[in-house]
Formats: structure tokens, sequence, C-alpha cells
């Protein structure tokens, strides 16, 4: 264990006892923009590496179901293809499949689209600090 890794763990152990939890990586990583972890909690893959499909044939499913009228699959499908987006840092992509699931349900928000940019790049360091560890 480095010295790092002590400060880290004390750091950790100090917003346990204030907050009565400890922070996720995720929240970590997002410190005080509660706005990009809003928007990603809901939206980004925790290792994306284990969903088995790419990110085109997902959206391709989409628009598929999105054709035939099956607009609850339709929207599954474009979730799990803004995901993997998050995941690949397209953030081109992330807007245009996110779009697509508002507009199937005009009554749910992604505040993924509020800031794309930022967002993705939260959900980058996180994947390079996480999926790090696991390789």
């Amino acid at each position: 264990m480095g010295l790092l890794d002590i400060f880290k763990r004390k750091k950790r152990e100090e917003e346990k006892k204030k907050t009565g939890k400890t922070m996720t990586e995720l929240e970590q990583i997002c410190g005080d923009d509660k706005e990009a972890y809003e928007a990603l909690i809901d939206t980004m893959f925790l290792d994306p590496t284990k969903i088995g499909i790419t990110m085109k044939n997902a959206a391709e499913k989409a628009k598929k179901f999105l054709k035939d009228k099956d607009l609850i699959k339709a929207k599954w499908w474009f979730r799990v293809a803004g995901g993997l987006a998050i995941y690949e840092g397209d953030v081109k992509r992330v807007v245009e499949y996110f779009s697509e699931c508002q507009k199937i349900s005009p009554d749910e928000k992604y505040l993924i689209l509020k800031n794309p940019e930022r967002a993705v790049a939260k959900a980058q360091e996180y994947y390079q600090k996480y999926l790090k560890r696991s390789s």
C-alpha cells in the first residue's frame, strides 16, 4: 500500500463519518460536479466490456424496433447504444441515442443531454481508473 492509498482511504473514512456512507468511485471522480454525476448515474455502464454487443449493433437493433413501432424495445436498445457511446467517448452518438430515448418517452428527461461533453469526460476518467484495475 502506497502513501497515496493511505490518504485516499483516510479521505473515504472522513467522508463516511460526515455522511454515514462511503463515496463511490464515480462520486469521487465527479467531486463537486453533481450535474455530471446525476447525468451519469442512470446512463453509464460500470463495466461496458461485459455487455456483449457493440454500440453499432445496439443502435441497429434500436432503429429496427423503432421502425417496427416496438417503442419499449427501441428505447431500451437506444439506452444500451447510448451507454456504449459514453464508454467510447463519442459525444455525438451519446446525444443522438439519448435524444431518441427522450423522443420516445418525452416525460423522461435525460440529464446527460444538458452537458454531454462534461459528463462523457467524467465517465472516461472513471473508465480509465476502473478498467485499468480490472485488466
